[in-house]
């Protein structure tokens, strides 16, 4: 066995991520987010690209109960995009030298966009090869229609990839869809090699 393909997670793994940011933003704006539940179908919808940003807006401002304008709700949505670290870059261009390399994201068009616009889409057409978001794809992590869509659509083998991502039920997900998988305790950095040494191991005879 021979990994051929990562597959990796954008936020938290690729890109620093502070979900706290956003949830203080809210408050700052009056409304407690946290109390909120994400399970909630605007949310989920909103990843599966099911509703409009322009409804997304409107949906935060009706939980704000109209106390802020549809700028400070985005600005706040999008608190918690961070950086993308030149070094994180730069071993992303080196594993593109051995691998295949994928994107897999829960995320929705107001969140692409800022990423876009903050660190340049021509670096993420560099680094990987299709840009898997959920809300183009309209299936979300852990479903396991998810991972068999990025399968068929990359034309790759289960048992030939790795998948990354800091949540261990989407872990869990890609697992159930026989893709090798690794835990992201933070940002790829140093561990990864090591991670994936762990991996290139011949079967046994």
């Amino acid at each position: 066995m021979r990994i051929k393909n990562i597959v990796f997670d954008l936020g938290g793994v690729v890109l620093d991520l502070d979900q706290g940011k956003t949830l203080r933003s809210f408050k700052r704006l009056g409304s407690d987010l946290d109390e909120i539940n994400h399970e909630d179908s605007v949310f989920i919808d909103y990843e599966l690209g099911k509703i409009t940003e322009e409804f997304f807006l409107q949906s935060l401002f009706t939980y704000l109960k109209g106390n802020a304008s549809r700028e400070q709700i985005k600005d706040a949505w999008n608190a918690m995009l961070l950086d993308l670290p030149k070094e994180r870059i730069e071993l992303l261009r080196q594993l593109k030298k051995h691998y295949r390399l994928f994107l897999l994201s829960n995320t929705n068009h107001t969140h692409i966009e800022e990423v876009y616009r903050a660190h340049g889409k021509e670096i993420f057409n560099e680094l990987f090869e299709i840009q898997f978001l959920s809300f183009e794809m309209g299936s979300r992590k852990p479903m396991l229609a998810c991972y068999e869509q990025v399968l068929v659509q990359a034309e790759i083998k289960a048992n030939e990839t790795v998948f990354i991502d800091d949540s261990r039920i989407n872990i869990k997900g890609a697992a159930q869809a026989g893709l090798h998988t690794i835990l992201a305790h933070e940002p790829i950095g140093k561990w990864l090699g090591a991670e994936l040494k762990k991996l290139e191991v011949a079967p046994q005879n």
